[in-house]
């Protein structure tokens, strides 16, 4: 980025997940040389960390922690794995307070085994948010459920739409659940326009993340997301969208993508910087982004 070209990175954040090949040290040092103020982090590299180690770390570098994730897996129908899962998404919330986030990213979880019954698998999700809700708002933290693109429903995630996030939500307190907006998961829904601007009314965009979506999609579709302008979605007019929906948090771009982690990790936050650059570029001048490889390079 040239001085006479500046890059306002005031919401961007860089998701751990992007660059897993980075130690927290490292990509905290990343972050700080590239001007990115925020990253999101996971729960598993942290706890190897250390929480309150991480929780220093990230503080004493200027960094803000946007989100953590992740909690949820609560569609289990036995008791006791349910109660244990509840108990873990305690821990995840004591966590997130501790590392000074205010979001925790839920990941619904599948069906169990041998069920065919979303609707209950849902409904079951709804138990622990009323459950977990008032425990993560007195310490701070919301939950913010994340659809996922419908063909994780049977294993990972039965909430597959925007709209089926939001109606889960809005059984409770905006300043408990809220949504995350991904457009890897969502930019393909013509009904999701409709349920981010209902959740944007109610408060409820507690996440904005981005990662494209490339065709073809790469063996093992959970490590397929395109580097930015790599791919087929409409970075900025989702970006629009979430904007026009009233929401003025962090922007993370949360990648999982084999190419990438292969690589230099510092280069890797130095090259979505410039993506992330060029997408609002593009956008602000009426243009798009083309001719970039699933990398986005």
């Amino acid at each position: 980025m040239s001085p006479r070209d500046p890059l306002d990175l005031s919401r961007l954040s860089i998701n751990q997940m992007t660059v897993k090949q980075l130690s927290l040290p490292e990509l905290v040092d990343a972050c700080v040389e590239s001007g990115v103020p925020g990253v999101g982090l996971w729960r598993e590299p942290v706890r190897a960390y250390g929480v309150e180690a991480a929780a220093r770390l990230v503080r004493d570098a200027g960094l803000s922690v946007t989100t953590l994730c992740r909690g949820g897996f609560f569609t289990m129908s036995e008791p006791h794995a349910r109660v244990r899962a509840l108990d873990d998404n305690r821990a995840a919330i004591d966590e997130a307070a501790a590392l000074g986030t205010d979001t925790l990213v839920l990941v619904s979880g599948g069906l169990p085994e041998g069920s065919r019954d979303l609707a209950g698998a849902r409904e079951r999700v709804a138990d622990a948010l009323a459950e977990l809700g008032p425990y993560a708002r007195a310490r701070g933290v919301r939950l913010a459920i994340e659809p996922l693109h419908p063909m994780y429903a049977s294993d990972r995630c039965v909430v597959s739409t925007l709209g089926q996030a939001v109606d889960l939500a809005e059984r409770f307190p905006a300043e408990e659940v809220g949504v995350v907006v991904d457009t890897y998961h969502v930019w393909w829904d013509d009904l999701a326009p409709a349920a981010l601007a209902r959740a944007g009314a109610g408060g409820r965009i507690h996440s904005f993340q981005l990662a494209d979506w490339i065709t073809p999609l790469p063996a093992g579709a959970l490590t397929g997301r395109g580097q930015l302008g790599g791919g087929v979605i409409d970075l900025w007019g989702w970006y629009e969208r979430v904007a026009a929906a009233g929401y003025p948090g962090p922007v993370e771009v949360e990648l999982f993508n084999e190419e990438l982690w292969g690589r230099e990790g510092a280069q890797v936050v130095r090259e979505t910087v410039e993506r992330f650059g060029a997408v609002m570029r593009a956008g602000t001048a009426g243009g798009a982004l083309a001719g970039q490889d699933p990398a986005g390079r």
